[in-house]
């Protein structure tokens, strides 16, 4: 017997979600039958869709554009830290380890699962960096094989940035190897990002001209 058409659109719903597959969505389904609290999921997805915009300046989530870090005039503005997602910046915030500001990517390089470079904001991060020249753009991507590509990306894109501009490429430095490698950021404990952050190594940019 099929289940009724309202709630087959509902299993639809959720089985359209990044890793949900058919059983996980019934059982979300059947959850929000349960729970009388799951009438409050549409509100707070409108809510979310309504409220929550991305910052011009560092394409972060925040209700405020630029976002509250960027507008915050105690982060150091001398040093920006490249991440993959938001929730990368919600884990370094949660740790307080860092009080600089930020450049969130969006996503990371991967091509097969359809993340290619035009919906990234690397082209953005360079401009940002040209604009606000800081002594130095930390990569705290993932050290995973699609972390390490894209911070290559990243590489490549300030320096052909710098020399499009003919001007001295910025310090760049990348986590220390301290990070468990096949890990995110999001799920690190403050003691190995906070070690990460103070053993970072330089990574050498060409001069323009060369």
């Amino acid at each position: 017997m099929a289940y009724p058409k309202s709630l087959e659109l509902l299993v639809d719903a959720f089985e359209r979600f990044p890793g949900v597959g058919r059983r996980t969505a019934e059982r979300l389904a059947f959850h929000v039958l349960r729970d009388p609290k799951a009438r409050e999921l549409p509100r707070a997805i409108e809510q979310a869709l309504t409220a929550t915009r991305i910052c011009a300046v560092c394409f972060n989530v925040a209700e405020t554009d630029p976002c509250a870090i960027c507008a915050d005039p105690e982060r150091d503005s001398r040093t920006i830290c490249v991440v993959e997602e938001p929730r990368d910046v919600e884990a370094m915030e949660r740790a307080g380890v860092f009080r600089g500001r930020y450049h969130v990517l969006m996503g990371a390089l991967n091509p097969a699962e359809g993340t290619d470079v035009a919906q990234l904001s690397v082209a953005a991060l360079a401009r940002r960096v040209a604009r606000e020249a800081p002594q130095e753009v930390i990569l705290a991507t993932d050290p995973d094989a699609e972390g390490e590509a894209t911070a290559l990306l990243v590489l490549e894109s300030l320096e052909q940035e710098a020399a499009e501009r003919r001007v001295a490429p910025p310090r760049v430095t990348r986590l220390a190897r301290g990070l468990p490698a096949g890990s995110a950021i999001e799920y690190l404990h403050r003691g190995v990002l906070e070690d990460a952050l103070e053993q970072r190594r330089s990574l050498r940019l060409k001069p323009p001209g060369k």
